[in-house]
Formats: structure tokens, sequence, C-alpha cells
């Protein structure tokens, strides 16, 4: 990772960017050895693939409902876990919490990066390009677990990617989004910048390249400054637009499935409000979990202490989410 003293805050890199600029220099998520999708309860990871894509299936027992768990943005595995500086391992602890409650799971590598390496370039995708992959998913799932319907769970930008593969999808059971943009990505990228006064230095140009994408237009890296081009890279501008070109809440409206909305108080990348607004769309059940940043973690505000919890991989997720997953599941 590049490092820029003073400026670009951990949350931009690693939340914001879906493409991974060199996918050849990252390690595949270790899989265990394949056993048989007929043992009743497995009380641990599971290799499952979807053509060239790779998960980790978690069988909490015979029909019990299946959930599909998408990534956020940037070279995130399908652990939670991401180069650029997050090691919190949110969605294995989602995992193995969920599997405790009875309902199983299936966490997944994106397209070119970690385990699923061979799917593809991680560079050149869209949102549309996502949702087939996702909806990929759902058929695998359904064809491995033998449920007619799958529960899609996406955090932060795998929000977007979940809701946008659900429509007009007669095999998802509903939608889970947590920490999800209910806004224009441009508008959260530029909220997200303001929010760290170091970037003052940036802000001027960070908002002209921000206009340049929403135009559906490429920018110039050539004099870019060095701290923005880590966000605004060449091959990642395709995704960028593709993203900024997305409503969110208008997508999960025409969704039209069974929502969940979780959001954490203390989430310093997505906003309560971004949650209302997902949950007017949709009509969905809202839930607000006070002291919970953007990894699920139970935070203080402290932007320094908040983000410190992004390092700890042996830190629980905040007790709020499963329960509400729980009961969204059985209602």
């Amino acid at each position: 990772m590049m490092h820029f003293k003073h400026i670009i805050v951990i949350a931009l890199t690693s939340y914001f960017m879906s493409a991974c600029l060199s996918p050849e220099t990252e390690e595949p998520s270790p899989l265990p050895q394949k056993q048989s999708f007929a043992d009743n309860l497995i009380d641990h990871d599971e290799p499952i693939s979807a053509g060239p894509l790779s998960g980790l299936y978690r069988n909490a027992g015979l029909n019990s409902p299946v959930i599909l768990i998408v990534p956020g943005s940037g070279p995130t595995d399908l652990n939670g876990n991401n180069p650029l500086g997050v090691n919190a391992s949110t969605y294995k602890h989602l995992s193995k919490s969920l599997s405790d409650a009875g309902i199983s799971t299936v966490r997944v590598d994106k397209r070119g990066m970690f385990s699923s390496a061979e799917g593809g370039d991680p560079n050149a995708v869209t949102v549309d390009i996502y949702a087939q992959d996702y909806r990929n998913w759902v058929e695998a799932i359904r064809t491995e677990t033998g449920q007619s319907c799958i529960y899609m769970l996406g955090h932060s930008e795998g929000a977007l990617m979940v809701t946008a593969a659900s429509i007009g999808n007669e095999n998802v059971c509903g939608l889970i989004l947590v920490a999800g943009v209910g806004r224009s990505f441009g508008d959260l990228l530029r909220e997200q910048l303001k929010a760290n006064p170091a970037n003052f230095i940036i802000i001027k140009e960070a908002f002209k390249i921000i206009e340049t994408l929403e135009r559906g237009e490429h920018a110039d890296t050539t004099d870019m400054n060095i701290a923005l081009r880590p966000l605004f890279a060449a091959p990642v501008q395709d995704f960028m637009i593709s993203l900024m070109q997305s409503d969110p809440a208008q997508m999960a409206k025409e969704a039209n499935k069974k929502t969940l909305i979780i959001q954490g108080r203390h989430d310093l990348q997505v906003s309560v409000k971004d949650a209302e607004i997902l949950a007017d769309a949709t009509g969905g059940r809202l839930v607000i979990i006070d002291d919970m940043n953007h990894v699920l973690k139970d935070a203080p505000k402290s932007r320094r202490k908040n983000i410190a919890t992004y390092k700890k991989p042996n830190l629980p997720i905040s007790d709020g989410v499963v329960e509400a997953i729980r009961v969204f599941i059985e209602e």
C-alpha cells in the first residue's frame, strides 16, 4: 500500500474502489479440502464454486436458510480482510455467528481476486458484471443446498451489488443491506473526502475528478496529485463511472424484495442518513446499532480509535447484527 502522510484515510482506498490494481500479487484465500454437502451439519467452512468463482459454505443444518455474503469494495476477501489496511475478519465472524443461530452462509471472493483469481480481470468490471456473478452464485447455492431461494447480504458497496442481482430474480428470498449507501457514490465520496480535514490540500482537484467521472468521462492521471492516484487510478475508472451512474435507492425500490437495512451509528464511511434513504425506498425494516462502525465492530466515535478496530481480527462483531438478521428471516 502506498502511504501518504496527512492525506487520504484508509477508508477511502479500502472501501470505495472495487477493483484491485495488482491482483496477481495477492495470495488466494485458503480453501479446505471439500467434503460432502450431504452432511446434516458442518461446523466449519467447506469450498463451494460458481464456475470459476470460489467461496466458503458453512452449513448450519438440514433445511436451514442460506445467506450469500457479498463483500464490500476494494480487494476485500471473503473473510472481510483487505491488504489496504483492513484485518477485521468481519465476514468470518458473521458466518460463524449466523451458523450458531441456525443460519447457513456462503461467503465469496470477487472475480479475479484471491480464491476467485481465475474468474477474470478484477479491473474489467461494472455493476452489471458483478450482478451477474451474484445471480450465478444464487443458482449455484440453490443447486448445492436444495433451497428454493437464497437470502443476499451485501456489505458496504456489496449492498448495491446484491440489490442489482436481485432485480427480477424470483430465487432471492430477501435482501440484507449492511452499511449500504443510499445516495449517489459521487456524493458519498465527496462526503468522505471532506470528513478528513487533512484532505484540504487535494479536495478541489478530487471534486473535479469526481465531476468528470459522473459525466461518464475518464480523468487524466498524468498530472494527478500523487495522493489521489490510488483512488482514481486509470484501471478502475470504468468501474467508478459505472458506480456513479447507479442510484442505490431507486434500484432497491425496483428490486421489490423483503428488505432489512442494518447501519451502525459510529460508521465513519456510511451514514444513518443512507440507511434511512434505503428504508424509505424499500419500506424495509431499519435497524440502527448505536456503537457499531463500518466493519461491524463496537467502536468509539474517535476517528483514530474507530479505525484501529479495522485491524483487530479477534474483536467480535456487534451483538445486534445477528439478532436482527435472525428476526428478519423468521418473520
